[in-house]
């Protein structure tokens, strides 16, 4: 249906028009030619920054004109979706008020409402305006209801929390508790008998009969022989009497005769049991009506109830039968005892009602089953603590904090142990049982040289020497000339107390009298003095058995062999025949410039660590340093590696101390036929000789780039792999010239492939790799990469040639000479520094600057003046 585009009231014009005159201000061409050439005009200056702003400025306009005439009606785009959510919200409460699902029911309400536009009499501007309004409620209605909803959910959340905190509720809530009466019990004798029992009669003995006895609505039973008998209201043992005395005419020996005990039994049990209807009322989960076997109990209906709810009462349930109250039942009985008193079978039309609770507590804290619970009138803090199955194990007796709410305010209420028995609590009474101080009230403790140090007991250690003796005396290095006592005094500072724990010992001075929270330290003789230790450094297997490499715990008549053995032996470059015993000089005269401050003594060991007969009683002292050089004729293999364009790769042993490079290519048959020996490089690891080395070395180590080289040089601390640059082919030719270095252990020598690019890189237009052409020199690669740019620094360029090698450009005169390019070079290019800013050109900067600023001032200014 086309909708019509009218205009708004007066006071909707009023309060949209801003939205109103930029419609008309886009709607009009003229007016936007007008509005662009008075921007023309603002704008003098034309920077190109003022009309982009311009230009961003205009399109949120345009947007807002042209994207709803994409709807359903051209006039009408932007009335479309307020009509639309108005017949949303009439079909909705249409429904809503008929009681039926909104997705069943059409409601010409909603139609009414959508289109009151159309069938008023007012405005087509009112009633695309109320169209909008009720649009608009619609939306803030659903989120109402959604907001309700989730309100809903979190409130019965809260219910639930506040059951599960209810003493007696789990109870009702355990799916694996079923206390339904089972039919296969024996009938009880108390059972009153109803209308849809099946009685079973059984006669035995002398007569023999069964009878299976259905009790009608009218409460007989039809007994062959006898008729009609009424039973109904009375119990089995009532019913089995009844029935002997009928059945005694037709059935011999059923009453004894002058005392004689009678001959034929007769046993009556039920069959099938009636069906009841009672019902569960008052706060109760579900309330209603429930069908139950006749031999159920109040309990069970309530059970199937779910049980009382968060505002039920588990202590005063009423059975209500015929009007009348037949009993009180009480939840914590079945709780505390295992049966319920007053719990009674229901009849027909019996009413389980649960009240209101009267009064709650809760008691949370250091107890066995923290919790809400119901109090009945007379009951006191000790039936609290007993329902809530009595005080932890640390558990703080001797007095309870209750918060109780008064008639304007919380107060708190401290009950003493001996006032739990009589102290009776309120309603919303909380119940806090705090936890015993974590201290002890009699502790003394010794700790150091003694046998058992530990805690003890004030009582049986009242002074320094009875303390010692229940800690089983002290040890062989106790150190008693100077024993300390740490005590605690009452404003809990520390005071030390030192004596000499010898003089008590010997009955010269008085024992020390203890007090609560004592601390006693005898000191070890051992720690008082330093440790003693020996080194063994140099050509030894040290196994790493000790935190610090090389150290040995120094014992007494410790031998030379003794400290080699600790070390694991000599290893086989050790040079045995001069082991050194360094001793540190004790009492060296001091401030002599000569004085003599360690001893030295040599040693030939052999390999089994023996010395001769005059040196094997050699014994060592504390801090002696044994060093084991390593042999001056012990040379271990040296290998170097080849890579590369070689015919034989690998690693090749070091024959000779001065093996060169043209030695090993020799021995790797030379180099193949697409070897490029200008390329061929030598990496040589080279020891960091330089803090700031080292430290640039490591970060090397640790990034990505060390990791994908694939050698692992890391467990070679301070080693760093560096690139030199050789001359292969002038090698191979010359061999043994000064070219033809020396070759140490870990060399690589690298003989790449012949190379066809070279790459061209820094301050071109094109940094790329272009393919090497004979004959090009450096500027003919530099064109190919576009050539120099603006902030080239061309008297700066220069190479760097497969091998390694660099090479500058040099200066001629006024002229470059620029280096030869060989295949596989790279050509740096540096770039100019930028320079900064004159005077002059920081002025007409700042002065574009504010000119586009003020641009953007006066278009925002003549927008508002065509609005």
């Amino acid at each position: 249906m086309k909708t019509k585009y009218t205009r708004k009231r007066s006071s909707d014009c009023k309060s949209n028009k801003s939205n109103d005159g930029l419609t008309k201000f886009m709607r009009n061409p003229g007016t936007i030619t007008q509005y662009m050439n008075r921007i023309k005009l603002v704008s003098r200056r034309k920077h190109i920054f003022s009309y982009l702003l311009c230009f961003l400025l205009t399109i949120p306009a345009f947007s807002q004109v042209t994207a709803p005439t994409t709807g359903p009606a051209s006039t009408g785009g932007q009335t479309q979706a307020p009509t639309q959510s108005g017949n949303t919200r009439g079909t909705t409460q249409g429904n809503s008020q008929q009681g039926v699902p909104t997705n069943q029911t059409n409601n010409p309400q909603g139609k009414t409402n959508a289109q009151v536009g159309n069938d008023g009499n007012a405005t087509d501007g009112q009633n695309a305006q109320e169209g909008n309004d009720q649009g608009q409620n619609v939306d803030d209605q659903g989120k109402v209801n959604r907001g309700t909803t989730n309100a809903l959910s979190a409130a019965e959340e809260a219910k639930q929390v506040l059951r599960n905190k209810i003493y007696g509720y789990s109870i009702f809530a355990n799916k694996n508790f079923n206390p339904i009466p089972e039919f296969q019990i024996s009938t009880p004798t108390n059972y009153i008998v109803g209308s849809g029992d099946q009685l079973n009669v059984y006669l035995y003995n002398y007569a023999e009969a069964t009878f299976e006895l259905l009790v009608n609505r009218d409460g007989f039973v039809t007994i062959p022989k006898v008729g009609n008998v009424y039973v109904a209201g009375r119990t089995i043992e009532e019913v089995r009497k009844i029935l002997i005395d009928k059945l005694a005419r037709f059935t011999p020996g059923l009453i004894g005769n002058g005392g004689q005990t009678a001959q034929t039994k007769l046993m009556v049990t039920l069959g099938e049991v009636r069906t009841i209807k009672a019902y569960v009322s008052g706060e109760v989960i579900n309330p209603g009506s429930y069908e139950l076997t006749s031999l159920s109990s109040a309990f069970n209906a309530l059970y199937l109830a779910g049980g009382p709810n968060e505002i039920g009462s588990f202590r005063d349930i009423r059975v209500v039968r015929a009007g009348k109250v037949i009993t009180h039942l009480d939840i914590y009985d079945f709780l505390s005892n295992g049966k319920i008193d007053g719990d009674v079978r229901l009849q027909d039309n019996d009413n389980v009602i649960v009240g209101y609770y009267l009064k709650r507590v809760e008691i949370d804290g250091l107890v066995k089953r923290p919790g809400l619970f119901e109090m009945k009138p007379g009951e006191t803090l000790q039936d609290l603590i007993n329902y809530a199955g009595g005080f932890s194990d640390k558990a703080y007796r001797g007095r309870l904090k209750i918060e109780r709410i008064t008639s304007t305010e919380r107060r708190i209420v401290d009950v003493p142990e001996a006032q739990y028995g009589q102290f009776e609590l309120l309603t919303g009474d909380l119940v806090h049982v705090e936890t015993v101080l974590d201290r002890f009230e009699n502790i003394v403790t010794i700790e150091g040289a003694v046998m058992r140090p530990g805690n003890y007991a004030l009582e049986n250690s009242a002074t320094l020497k009875q303390l010692v003796e229940n800690a089983q005396g002290l040890r062989e290095d106790a150190f008693v000339g100077r024993v300390n006592v740490l005590r605690t005094r009452t404003d809990l500072t520390i005071e030390n107390i030192s004596l000499n724990f010898a003089d008590i010992l010997n009955g010269t001075v008085p024992d020390l009298i203890l007090n609560r929270l004592d601390q006693v330290v005898i000191p070890s003789k051992f720690e008082m003095a330093q440790s003693a230790v020996i080194t063994v450094e140099g050509e030894v297997n040290n196994p790493k058995i000790t935190e610090n490499e090389g150290q040995f715990a120094y014992t007494s008549n410790m031998t030379l062999e003794d400290a080699l053995l600790l070390a694991g032996g000599l290893k086989e470059s050790a040079y045995a025949s001069e082991v050194e015993v360094v001793r540190r000089k004790r009492n060296s005269p001091a401030g002599a410039a000569n004085a003599q401050i360690a001893e030295v003594y040599k040693f030939n060991v052999d390999r089994d660590l023996t010395l001769n007969s005059n040196e094997s009683n050699f014994v060592l002292f504390p801090f002696d340093q044994i060093i084991v050089r390593k042999s001056p004729n012990y040379v271990e293999q040296q290998s170097v590696f080849l890579e590369g364009e070689v015919l034989v790769t690998g690693p090749f042993s070091i024959i000779n101390k001065n093996d060169k490079i043209s030695d090993i290519i020799n021995r790797a048959g030379g180099l193949t036929e697409l070897a490029y020996p200008e390329g061929a490089t030598l990496l040589r690891r080279t020891v960091v000789t330089s803090l700031q080395e080292a430290t640039d070395y490591l970060a090397e180590e640790a990034s990505e780039q060390s990791i994908k080289e694939g050698r692992i040089i890391g467990d070679q601390p301070n080693v760093k792999e560096e690139s030199i640059g050789i001359k292969l082919k002038s090698i191979l030719k010359n061999p043994g010239s000064f070219e033809d270095l020396v070759v140490q252990e870990g060399d690589i020598i690298r003989v790449p492939k012949r190379l066809e690019t070279v790459q061209v890189n820094g301050a071109v237009l094109y940094p790329t790799t272009v393919k090497y052409g004979k004959g090009l020199n450096f500027t003919d690669y530099i064109s190919q990469s576009g050539g120099f740019t603006v902030s080239s620094l061309r008297k700066s360029s220069y190479i760097k040639y497969p091998n390694g090698n660099i090479d500058r450009t040099r200066r001629f005169l006024f002229f470059n000479v620029y280096p030869k390019v060989e295949p596989g070079s790279e050509l740096f290019i540096p770039q100019r520094a930028a320079p900064s800013l004159t005077p002059q050109q920081a002025i007409q900067t700042t002065t574009g600057i504010l000119s586009s600023v003020m641009t953007l001032v006066v278009t925002i200014l003549a927008f508002r003046t065509i609005q």
